[in-house]
């Protein structure tokens, strides 16, 4: 019994540790994923958007959201983690700032749909490709907004050039996710249920 009690303090430590490490890492890659981007203009095409919806997709969307904010406070701070490998606050107001804000709404409602992953629990295909058509097409709310308040473009021009060149490049990050999320999911749940 006395034994009992000591494992779970100590139990409780170590989830604490795995959630923080797992969110650390994705906030990492999410950081990493700025040497990766195609200049297109004044929004370019980043791998970024793809990690941030795996953030979501594997660790839920309170772990998802944190690992999302991380990379933000980072940029935020000065770090060069924003596409072109550059940082500051002052990016939150050029044209790619309502994306970014993006990036946490992205995290959470891809999290919300596909749920916290657990162990034994077999992840519907139907259910991840919802999470990851939402969590890529929820991220261009506050991005096309931002662009439209922020320039004299008209919606048509906005969704013109600013969601439609960008579909593309999305759907093989969808794509990408479907495929290696769940993987990832079954190891995320495998580390945090021991």
């Amino acid at each position: 019994m006395i034994a009992d009690a000591k494992e779970k303090p100590i139990n409780k430590i170590r989830q604490s540790l795995i959630k923080t490490s797992l969110t650390a890492l994705f906030a990492a890659l999410i950081c990493a994923g700025t040497f990766i981007a195609v200049p297109i203009g004044p929004v370019p095409i980043v791998l970024q958007n793809l990690l941030v919806l795996l953030s979501g997709l594997v660790l839920g969307p309170v772990l998802g959201l944190t690992a999302a904010g991380l990379y933000l406070l980072a940029g935020i701070l000065g770090l060069p983690v924003f596409a072109g490998g550059v940082g500051g606050i002052a990016r939150l107001a050029g044209p790619t700032g309502g994306y970014l804000f993006g990036y946490l709404l992205m995290a959470v409602i891809s999290g919300l749909i596909s749920g916290t992953p657990k162990t034994g629990k077999k992840d519907s295909v139907l259910k991840m490709i919802l999470a990851v058509i939402a969590g890529l097409l929820v991220v261009y709310i506050p991005g096309l907004v931002w662009l439209k308040f922020r320039s004299d473009y008209s919606w048509l021009r906005v969704f013109v050039l600013f969601f439609i060149p960008f579909l593309p490049g999305d759907l093989l990050k969808g794509i990408a996710a479907v495929l290696i999320a769940p993987r990832l999911r079954k190891i995320s749940a495998d580390i945090l249920d021991q």
